[in-house]
């Protein structure tokens, strides 16, 4: 079993591939519940006004709209940029257009990747040779 200690409160953990305890990720959890109620009844607040109506720390609505859990709805209300291009987005870490660049280059890469694979092996380096040296005398 892997023990590990939770990245907000310090309590140990029986890790199970997410970096908090099960505790503080349902007080996320709760927290995002909260903000997505508030975005829903109210698509044109700030995010300064979500964090003081629901109490939600700002950092934590950033995240959650980087992960993509949230979407600004409001045109004037872009809060966040592309990080490849700095253009303004509603959610995510990368605009359309970017994202679309890298899939592209992704799949591409992948697709190289099993294009060598693909390539039949050097079957000269493969093969064991024994080679008879004449003129050599025998060893008795």
């Amino acid at each position: 079993m892997n023990l590990r200690n939770c990245r907000r409160c310090g309590k140990v953990y029986a890790y199970d591939g997410f970096d908090l305890c099960h505790d503080c990720r349902m007080i996320d959890e709760k927290d995002f519940e909260k903000v997505r109620t508030y975005l829903d009844e109210n698509p044109s607040a700030d995010i300064n006004e979500i964090s003081e109506k629901t109490e939600v720390n700002t950092k934590k609505i950033i995240k959650f709209l980087r992960e993509g859990r949230l979407e600004l709805k409001d045109e004037n209300n872009f809060l966040l940029l592309c990080e490849r291009c700095g253009k303004p987005i509603r959610k995510g870490r990368f605009c359309e257009k970017c994202t679309a660049q890298l899939e592209r280059e992704l799949k591409r890469a992948i697709g190289q990747e099993r294009s060598l694979e693909d390539l039949p092996k050097d079957s000269a380096r493969e093969r064991m040779r024994v080679i008879e040296r004449k003129g050599k005398k025998d060893l008795k």
